[in-house]
C-alpha cells in the first residue's frame, strides 16, 4: 500500500510531548522499518578506517569541559525519544516521507558518504559517535530547516530542498554542518553551561540517579529540537561541514553558494534555519578562508558515482511559510 506523504504539510513538531509515552516497540509500523537503514549507517560508521592522507583538514579546539556536567547517555536518550515522537507526529500528519521517496533516498545516500568520516582525528569528535544508531528522515513542510540531534538523529524539511533547489554538494554542506553539532556535542555543552550557571549540578548526582543533573536534563530535554547554538559553535560546525563534505567527494565551494542562497532566501521573513544559523559576508569569508585546508581532501576523495536532482520547484511560498 502506498504511503501518503504531503511534502508541503504544515508540520511543526510538538515538543511539549517529549516526555510522554514511548512509541510501542516491535509494532511493525513504518517507523520501525527504518531501523534497517539506521543499522546500516551504524555499521558503516563503526567499520570505517580513515586513510593516512585524509588525516589532515581543518583544525578545531578541544571540546569544552562543561559538557561533562551533563551525562552524554542521558542527552542522547532524550534526543532519541524526542526524535521518535517527532516521527510519530509527522506520520500522523502525513508529513513523514516513505523510505522510497526520491529525496529521502538522496539524503540517505549523501549521509552514507559523510558518516564514515565522522571519526577523522582532526575533528575531535566524541568517541561515542562510533556506536551511534544514525537515522535520516524527511519531513513534509515548507520550512527551510534541517537538524541533527545528539546521537546522530538527522531530519531535513522538504522546504530547504525545494525552496533553495539545493545541489547534492549543497545538501552535503547542510548535513555536514548539522552532523558537526552532534559530533562536537554542542547541545550537551550548552546544557552543561546552563546547568553550571544555574547551579543545579549536585556533587555525586551520577551516583544518586535522578539528582540535580537528572532533573535539569528532564526540564531541558524538550529544547533539543529548538536549541540555538552560539557563534563559536556555528563557526566550528561550518568548518567541520566543509571537511566532512570534502572527504566525501562533495565540492567545498558549495558551502559558499549555499550561504549565498540562504542570504537571498532571508529577504523578507528569514527562514527558520537562518534564524539559528546567521549568514552574511563575514560567514562567507570565513568559509572561503577554510577551503584551502580541505582542497587536498576533495582532490583525493572518491566522487559520488550517482548524482541526484533537487525536487521539481513548487510555487513560491509566502513569507509566513518561510518564517517557520
Amino acid at each position: 500500500m502506498k504511503t501518503e506523504f504531503d511534502p508541503h504539510a504544515p508540520f511543526e513538531p510538538d515538543t511539549r510531548s517529549t516526555w510522554g509515552h514511548w512509541h510501542r516497540a516491535g509494532c511493525g509500523c513504518a517507523l520501525h522499518s527504518r531501523r534497517r537503514f539506521a543499522q546500516t549507517l551504524a555499521g558503516v560508521a563503526a567499520a570505517s578506517v580513515v586513510p593516512a592522507w585524509a588525516q589532515n583538514g581543518v583544525q578545531v579546539d578541544e571540546a569544552s569541559s562543561l559538557s561533562q556536567l551533563v551525562p552524554a547517555e542521558e542527552v542522547e536518550a532524550s534526543a532519541a525519544q524526542q526524535y521518535k515522537q517527532m516521527l510519530q507526529q509527522a506520520a500522523q500528519q502525513k508529513a513523514l516521507a516513505p523510505d522510497n521517496h526520491p529525496q529521502l533516498v538522496r539524503l540517505r545516500a549523501i549521509a552514507q558518504r559523510l558518516i564514515p568520516f565522522s571519526n577523522s582525528p582532526n575533528l575531535r569528535s566524541t568517541a561515542r559517535a562510533a556506536n551511534w544508531k544514525w537515522e535520516v528522515n524527511l519531513l513534509g513542510s515548507r520550512q527551510v530547516n534541517a537538524f541533527c540531534m545528539p546521537g546522530g538523529k538527522i531530519a531535513f524539511y522538504y522546504g530547504i530542498l525545494d525552496q533553495l533547489q539545493l545541489s547534492d554538494d549543497e545538501v552535503s554542506q547542510v548535513m555536514g554542518h548539522e552532523i558537526a553539532h552532534a559530533l562536537r556535542e554542542h547541545a550537551r555543552e550548552r546544557m552543561g553551561k546552563s546547568a553550571a550557571t544555574r547551579g543545579v549540578i549536585e556533587i555525586g548526582s551520577a551516583l544518586l540517579g535522578l539528582g540535580g543533573g537528572g532533573r535539569f536534563l528532564a526540564d531541558k530535554g524538550g529544547e533539543l529540537l529548538t536549541l540555538k547554538f552560539g557563534r563559536n559553535d556555528e563557526s566550528e560546525a561550518d568548518k567541520i561541514g566543509l571537511d566532512l563534505s570534502a572527504r566525501a567527494g562533495y565540492e567545498p565551494l558549495a558551502g559558499v553558494s549555499l550561504w549565498q542562497k540562504m542570504g537571498s532566501a532571508s529577504k523578507g521573513a528569514p527562514p527558520q534555519w537562518l534564524s539559528t544559523h546567521p549568514a552574511g559576508a563575514t560567514r562567507i569569508r570565513d568559509l572561503e578562508a577554510n577551503i584551502p585546508a580541505v582542497e587536498g581532501l576533495y582532490a583525493r576523495a572518491d566522487k559520488p558515482a550517482k548524482r541526484y536532482a533537487p525536487p521539481k520547484p513548487s510555487s513560491p511560498s509566502s513569507p509566513a511559510d518561510r518564517a517557520g
